[in-house]
């Protein structure tokens, strides 16, 4: 049973960048490669945080903050700069494994003795369904919050800009701002995933990003096709 927890468990860290990526990729039609290097530098704030036995709500807090503004210097390398989005979100990696890098000042920072927000909080006596409870809330929150956001009107800009720019230009909306504000709601939501991944897994490395989004990505194909062809028949 722990097993399967676990799984589960892993899926549900992961699915705050899944939230980004969706965002990013779904709405506003950006393929957004910045988001490798701010799950890593998620992770890398969380670790240092937390050995300096910080508030892990405070230190969530900085996460979404430092993946905002990363996010945000993407959206504005793509819209000011005029830089294509693919190459401002190379650009945006490769310069915050520099700054993950220093900020670490290791390439690998282990977390088992110190306290985590999966620790401090004990509901269950089970560590296994202690972290599942507690991530399974935070994810529900963040659920709700983005699901309000996409049906609110600042959702519906958001979501007309990445549908016709043209025609949302013409009610009055900033295109710009809004893909501005877009890349940084998703690499905050990939800096949590960071986050949550790095307590759950006991350590914060340099190298937890690379790939992340491919992989992501590749294992959502797989299971879907799983599903298709050994569930469903087709």
């Amino acid at each position: 049973m722990d097993f399967y927890l676990s799984a589960i468990l892993q899926g549900l860290c992961l699915s705050a960048m899944a939230f980004g990526i969706f965002i990013s990729m779904k709405i506003f039609n950006i393929p957004d490669i910045s988001t490798d290097g701010t799950y890593t530098l998620g992770g890398v704030i969380s670790g240092i945080f937390i050995s300096q036995s910080y508030n892990g709500f405070a230190i969530a807090g900085l996460v979404i903050l430092s993946g905002a503004l990363a996010g945000a210097v993407t959206g504005l390398i793509h819209t000011k700069l005029k830089v294509n989005a693919l190459l401002a979100g190379i650009l945006v990696m490769t310069a915050l494994y520099s700054i993950n890098l220093t900020i670490l000042g290791q390439s690998n920072l282990p977390l088992i003795n110190y306290p985590t927000l999966f620790t401090v909080y004990n509901i269950f006596q089970n560590p296994t369904q202690n972290t599942f409870l507690i991530v399974g809330c935070l994810i529900f929150i963040l659920l709700i919050t983005i699901s309000y956001l996409l049906k609110s009107d600042f959702g519906l800009a958001m979501r007309a800009t990445g549908r016709s720019q043209t025609m949302i230009r013409a009610l009055g909306v900033n295109t710009d701002t809004m893909k501005i504000i877009g890349l940084a709601i998703a690499n905050a939501l990939t800096a949590f995933s960071g986050y949550l991944m790095t307590q759950l897994q006991g350590f914060a490395d340099i190298n937890m990003g690379i790939g992340i989004n491919v992989v992501y990505l590749s294992n959502i194909y797989i299971l879907l096709y799983t599903i298709l062809y050994n569930f469903l028949g087709l």
